[in-house]
């Protein structure tokens, strides 16, 4: 059977799953096509194997993830009280941040207008990488604030999932894994 249409039926199925099941799932998933397919706004939904970033992002009303370019991304996209999606600023924002010499990764310096309108002498961003993860180079979101890095797997055209890798974060070894859906 196709990897993608054994993912699509495991999510439909509903969980809780466990761990290996989700695991051996996304790794007979393949690469995104391109870091540019991840463009746009995408769904957010958490595969619930135990892992407690499952609970940290459905208690913070999760909604997504937006992708504005490969050095723009809102990693960590919640609903507000309306309902409204908005950025989380906590997990990260193409916005003013430390400087690159005391910061945990070097990440390129690219600067934007501050909200006020302000010229940023220095913003770090998220950015979309290419790495090899389990054997397949796939593509990468690294977080500008946290030690954070979620790897990309093809569902189908309008699915992806996710794995994010954040021992640091969680002090947990094992990974948490999400699904993401284009919105439309």
């Amino acid at each position: 059977m196709d990897p993608g249409k054994e993912v699509v039926e495991l999510i439909e199925r509903g969980g809780p799953y466990t761990e290996e099941e989700v695991e051996k799932k996304y790794n007979a998933l393949p690469a995104l096509p391109s870091r540019e397919f991840m463009m746009g706004s995408w769904d957010g939904t958490g595969v619930d194997t135990g892992h407690k970033t499952y609970h940290t992002l459905k208690d913070m009303n999760w909604a997504g993830k937006d992708f504005r370019g490969v050095d723009d991304v809102d990693p960590i996209v919640v609903f507000d009280e309306s309902g409204k999606r908005v950025w989380s600023e906590e997990w990260g924002h193409a916005s003013v941040r430390a400087s690159p010499s005391s910061y945990w990764f070097p990440s390129p310096v690219i600067c934007k207008e501050a909200e006020d309108g302000r010229r940023a002498d220095v913003c770090l961003v998220e950015q979309l990488r290419e790495m090899v993860f389990r054997g397949v180079a796939s593509t990468c979101m690294v977080y500008d604030i946290k030690p954070i890095f979620d790897h990309f797997r093809y569902v189908n055209d309008d699915m992806i999932m996710g794995a994010m890798d954040c021992p640091k974060v969680t002090h947990m070894d094992s990974l948490f894994y999400f699904i993401l859906k284009r919105k439309k």
